[in-house]
């Protein structure tokens, strides 16, 4: 018995097609692959490709088709893509992904051509598209031509190289508006990146937090760039403990810790004040947990802190006494000791210059200044004192109460 209230449906070609796929799918639900050959797969993976994206132009070409008919209405849909994601169980987004594709090859005839059989996939196609509606008005003469070499640099390239190529595309069919062009395209790019910019942070309560963001590319570069440098190969040592050292690309995990890091040693004076301060969070403990007592120390933004960590904070940031009353309130609060001065660090990389651990050679730079004698136990800010430990170390001298003397 016929699926379709009208017979005369299933001689559609598109109608048998399906049906075909349907069936000989089925037949290969239990087909074992272990028998194919290395040149075999090799084969096949690139073939299937380009028939997965000649059906999905076909899904496209009819999502389009749903739409100039109206199907969304029919159960109350308020958008195509609303309408995909209901009857195929897919998410919004991809939805929503899926109606621009269906928009988008209708509007490119070319691309669609070649998308049907197999040329460009999916990703490309949407790339092209862009590039080609992102020439305005002005340059509508140029669109036959700008689909037709992008379409070609399909075969070499993917999206992402495609997308470089489109917005660069005057060069190669108009060189006198290809920089005007390009400034044009980056600055809409770049004031849609800032509308979209988000940040968003959340704490699980077990001593983690949690965050998603969304920045332009730009600001993504420099930060990942300083997070690289935390976690470059010769930093290695200092947060996996000494003798370890790994040329990989750094793990989420010591990316975490980079960020880490950075967070914590961003100069608070650079910073804009909250409060008629610097935006600086203040750590409060009892001079007991200072000298090495078992007390969790706080911050101001009511996070509460182990020992080791409180001390640790202490060591490299500028200090501020306060003296508190048996009821936490306020009775004098002194001036932050900044601790050693640009000239004072140089002159201990100088002479230390690495991680005076004796089994660690992590480079001064990467270093911590820490203090052998705190100055709550009389120590003082100068050079002779000082001690360069790398972060791994430094977390350790103030969980152990490890004395590192300088190594000669």
């Amino acid at each position: 018995m016929s699926r379709y209230p009208d017979d005369r449906v299933v001689g559609h070609p598109v109608a048998r097609f399906v049906g075909v796929l349907e069936a000989e799918l089925a037949g290969l639900s239990d087909a074992q692959t272990w028998s194919l050959g290395a040149e075999a797969t090799a084969d096949l993976v690139p073939r299937l490709a380009a028939v997965i994206a000649g059906v999905q132009e076909l899904e496209a070409r009819l999502v389009r088709h749903a739409e100039d008919i109206e199907m969304p209405g029919t159960i109350g849909a308020r958008s195509t893509a609303q309408w995909l994601a209901r009857i195929t169980r897919v998410t919004g987004r991809e939805a929503s992904r899926k109606a621009r594709l269906a928009h988008d090859l209708a509007a490119h005839e070319p691309t669609r051509a070649a998308m049907a059989a197999g040329r460009v996939h999916a990703e490309q196609a949407q790339v092209i598209a862009a590039a080609v509606d992102d020439l305005g008005d002005e340059h509508t003469h140029l669109r036959d031509q700008a689909e037709a070499h992008l379409l070609g640099e399909a075969a070499h390239h993917d999206a992402h190289d495609l997308k470089v190529l489109g917005r660069r595309i005057l060069e190669t069919i108009d060189p006198d508006k290809a920089d005007e062009h390009e400034a044009r395209l980056l600055e809409t790019e770049e004031a849609r990146a800032w509308r979209k910019t988000r940040f968003t942070l959340w704490d699980d309560g077990e001593g983690l937090a949690h965050g998603t963001f969304a920045i332009p590319t730009a600001q993504a570069s420099m930060l990942r760039k300083a997070l690289a440098a935390l976690a470059a190969p010769k930093h290695v040592r200092a947060t996996e403990g000494a003798g370890s050292y790994d040329f990989d690309k750094p793990t989420p995990e010591r990316l975490g810790r980079a960020f880490g890091e950075y967070v914590e040693r961003y100069p608070a004076d650079r910073l804009p004040s909250m409060g008629g301060t610097n935006a600086t969070v203040v750590v409060t403990m009892t001079l007991g947990t200072l000298l090495g007592d078992l007390q969790a120390a706080h911050l101001d933004t009511d996070v509460a802190l182990s020992p080791g960590q409180a001390r640790r904070m202490a060591c490299e940031a500028g200090i501020i006494p306060a003296v508190l009353d048996g009821a936490g309130h306020v009775l004098d609060v002194g001036r932050r000791r900044r601790f050693h001065n640009p000239a004072q660090r140089l002159a201990i990389a100088l002479e230390q210059r690495h991680c005076q651990h004796p089994a660690c050679t992590t480079p001064a730079a990467y270093c911590h200044t820490h203090h052998e004698v705190p100055w709550s136990r009389g120590g003082t800010t100068n050079t002779t004192d000082a001690v360069l430990l790398c972060p791994f170390h430094h977390h350790q001298a103030h969980a152990s109460g490890a004395r590192y003397p300088l190594r000669t």
